[in-house]
């Protein structure tokens, strides 16, 4: 897995997580360096926070859903039930990483963002991407 940015935001993009899949391929492994954009930087939003904790804690878990969604798919069964139980897993895993940041902080209100459109991905003083760090 790795990441990429969009440049043609500048200063103003975000980081896209790319892993091919590969995850379904080990269920009995969570790679928890996947999670370093959270528990290096400690900010989630809280619509994602919301939805993981409505996944986690709700009547439907993702797993459920997600084999929903892929149950008309022409490859069925595209995940055996040992991923869907690795998906509900590390949702329990992403949310335990929130709440250690949430344990950690002086201000609650620097790790979850009440309204998306607070969050901000450029802090105080970063440098601008010009282009020049990821090419």
């Amino acid at each position: 897995h790795h990441y990429e940015t969009f440049k043609l935001f500048g200063n103003d993009t975000f980081p896209v997580h790319l892993d091919h899949g590969r995850a379904f391929g080990r269920c009995g492994h969570d790679e928890m360096s996947i999670l370093a954009p959270l528990y290096q930087c400690c900010i989630i939003r809280h619509s994602t926070l919301s939805m993981l904790l409505t996944y986690h804690s709700g009547p439907v878990p993702l797993s459920a859903a997600l084999n929903r969604s892929l149950s008309s798919d022409p490859i069925k069964p595209v995940l055996t039930n040992q991923h869907l139980e690795a998906v509900d897993r590390r949702v329990g895993l992403v949310l335990q990483v929130a709440r250690e940041c949430l344990d950690s902080a002086e201000i609650p209100q620097n790790v979850i963002f009440i309204r998306d459109e607070l969050y901000s991905n450029v802090k105080p003083g970063q440098p601008v991407d010009d282009g020049h760090y990821f090419s």
